[in-house]
């Protein structure tokens, strides 16, 4: 499907180039030569693909590496062509090039995201996933298979486990576990009579290198997909390498980039944009801050300020427009036993201290507007974890205090994944993700990705 795609969006942006460049002179003579390059650009562009592995299936669907691709082909393309206009003395229009590649990129991640997007839904339903086998002991296994059926995003449904111990069971752990089809030496067995096309192997002492091997073999014989899961958590591809050492596959791991230029692009990138959209919001600011001080049993100002911890634990104002009443903090404590959600955060659906006014702002995330102030500041950035309180800050533990290396965020992975919906511990997972993973390619993706999560109010209350 994505070739047939690609081959279309190939052909769509050369011909639009065609038309646009040369208009009715594209069937002149010295034009011909352009319209036999329209013809060959898509096959050019899927070879282009081809080359940089955007159709390996390790890279499709899932993350942000297949539309790096799609881009790096792009650039590729352009190059060829340069190229061969020089080598053949081809005079290859600058105009025409210009609409082509550009249009050829951006439309194919487009259709890429829409394709993803499409499957995503048929994930989320159950359907088209693949069936996995997880094997390993009770606990990894009972903690992987909730993930994969929390996360349904990567495709992968598990349809049975083979712990160490044959008589051993999920059952105590969580309900609605895979059953147990049998021991480690039973896993092909096992893929046979469950019909699986994947292996997950999970950390295990007894799945020795040897057996590993031999397992993989037999699984090679029916074309079933093997993966071994390491004990690492949530550190992206891009900071891991395979680098074998007499014949053993050494697994070595970067350090977050925690530091260095990248770290000042994004210092720059935040304060510019912040900058430019304050003041294209100015309007916008005034309006809700008529709304607000408006409101009927308003009272207090537009905006609320508010004590949070900052990078390195450093506490900073940050400002939001106000939407509940003046009263909010003292009528927290009769509320507390209504709390919706789990950990340091107070959550209700229908929270009886927000006003009408502050649940529409809620839901369209326009509250947040002013943090772009403390964006311009330095004491946020565009993207990064959630503001923390004080209070909660002094209950982390210390793996949680990691989030404090960088600054808070206006949005981040939490916001777009599902905000107030997430559990506690879903928040802080992916905020630790964030911090260990950070690159300018996922801010980027997740500026993109909060206007989706804006539209669709999900978890906004």
């Amino acid at each position: 499907m994505l070739c047939l795609v690609d081959l279309v969006v190939g052909l769509a942006s050369a011909a639009v180039a065609l038309v646009v460049r040369f208009g009715s002179s594209m069937v002149e003579p010295h034009n011909r030569g352009h319209l036999w390059i329209t013809v060959a650009l898509p096959f050019a562009w899927m070879v282009a693909l081809t080359l940089n592995r955007a159709y390996e299936s390790r890279h499709l669907f899932v993350g942000n590496d297949e539309y790096a691709r799609v881009f790096q082909s792009g650039l590729a393309l352009t190059a060829t062509l340069a190229v061969a206009s020089f080598a053949f003395d081809f005079r290859l229009a600058r105009g025409y090039l210009i609409i082509a590649i550009p249009s050829v990129v951006v439309a194919g991640v487009a259709m890429r995201y829409l394709a993803r997007q499409q499957l995503h839904r048929s994930w989320a339903r159950g359907e088209r996933l693949h069936r996995v086998i997880l094997v390993g002991h009770e606990v990894a296994v009972a903690e992987m298979a909730r993930r994969l059926r929390r996360e349904r995003f990567h495709g992968l449904g598990v349809v049975g486990a083979c712990l160490p111990q044959p008589e051993g069971s999920l059952e105590g752990y969580a309900p609605g576990l895979p059953p147990t089809l049998g021991a480690l030496e039973d896993v092909p067995a096992a893929v046979a009579r469950a019909g699986a096309d994947t292996v997950v192997v999970l950390s295990c002492p007894e799945m020795t290198g040897a057996a590993l091997r031999r397992l993989g073999w037999q699984l090679e014989r029916d074309d079933v997909d093997l993966i071994v899961a390491s004990n690492l958590v949530d550190v992206a591809g891009d900071r891991t390498t395979v680098r074998p050492v007499d014949g053993l596959p050494m697994l070595h791991v970067e350090h977050p980039r925690l530091k260095g230029g990248r770290r000042v692009v994004k210092a720059v990138f935040d304060r510019v944009s912040a900058l430019v959209l304050l003041i294209f919001a100015v309007p916008l600011l005034l309006a809700i801050t008529l709304l607000v001080r408006l409101a009927p049993g308003a009272g207090g100002p537009a905006v609320f300020r508010q004590v949070r911890v900052g990078k390195n634990g450093r506490p900073f104002t940050i400002y939001k427009f106000r939407t509940m009443y003046v009263d909010a903090e003292e009528r927290l404590a009769e509320l507390l036993d209504r709390n919706e959600t789990d950990g340091e955060l107070f959550k209700m659906r229908r929270d009886p201290r927000v006003t009408p006014v502050g649940r529409w702002l809620r839901r369209l995330s326009l509250d947040e507007i002013p943090q772009l102030v403390n964006v311009l500041k330095g004491d946020m950035s565009l993207v990064g974890p959630r503001p923390p309180l004080p209070r909660e800050v002094a209950n982390y533990p210390s793996d949680m205090r990691r989030r404090l290396v960088v600054k808070p965020g206006l949005t981040g992975l939490w916001q777009v994944s599902g905000r107030s919906d997430l559990s506690w511990e879903e928040s802080i997972r992916l905020d630790l993700s964030y911090v260990e993973n950070w690159s300018l390619t996922m801010d980027l993706a997740i500026l993109a990705r909060t206007l989706s999560a804006v539209i669709r109010s999900s978890g906004a209350y």
